[in-house]
């Protein structure tokens, strides 16, 4: 791909760089915010900037908040006695989406994965243990992705908690093995969390 300014080519690979960005959509963008009022571009970066330099993650789930104390976390209309599991922050979006679980989530960060050198010291899974100890739970609901990473990083954290007298569950499968919830779609994971079942079960059928 050949530019006429150093500029013009600087921007797309810049935009390259995102995930699921190629070349040609790059330029694409680019091309629309030259398009665009220089203010309402200058807006568009600073707006980007800000997100980057003051966004901060829940110190008690690790979602991203605006403050140290995500808006789930703080609102006291939520059950605070559950918590939802989760690999990533997209997770926590998806499942809010649905508008069916009320409860509080933990982010772990990713899920234990050998083969790409990611082990449970890598996680948030010791802090998911100290909320437990510390506060009053009573529902654990894993909702990680149906696959090995996420059946090993489920097993893993269940022996961590056997010695607490708490309900587990994992939400029920509509959702294909080796797929990811961000994919599914509202009503499928909704189904899947009305649905959940005890992880001993689920464990015990793997």
């Amino acid at each position: 791909m050949q530019f006429s300014s150093s500029l013009l080519e600087n921007a797309v690979n810049e935009f390259a760089k995102l995930p699921g960005i190629g070349k040609k959509t790059a330029l694409r963008l680019v091309l629309h915010l030259l398009k665009q009022n220089v203010n309402d571009v200058q807006h568009f970066g600073e707006i980007i900037g800000k997100m980057r330099s003051e966004i901060k993650f829940c110190q008690r789930c690790f979602n991203v908040a605006d403050a140290d104390i995500c808006s789930i976390c703080a609102n006291s209309l939520r059950k605070q006695e559950t918590i939802c599991v989760v690999e990533s922050i997209r997770d926590v979006i998806a499942i809010e989406s649905t508008q069916q679980f009320n409860g509080t989530y933990h982010v772990l960060g990713g899920v234990i994965s050998p083969l790409d050198g990611i082990g449970p010291d890598q996680l948030n899974i010791e802090t998911l243990v100290n909320r437990i100890q510390k506060e009053q739970i009573e529902e654990l609901i894993f909702a990680l992705n149906p696959n090995i990473q996420g059946d090993t990083t489920i097993y893993y954290i269940q022996k961590k908690l056997q010695p607490f007298n708490i309900r587990i569950t994992t939400i029920a499968r509509g959702i294909a093995f080796g797929g990811e919830l961000e994919y599914a779609d509202e009503m499928t994971l909704a189904r899947s969390l009305q649905n959940r079942l005890p992880v001993e079960s689920y464990v015990a059928n793997r």
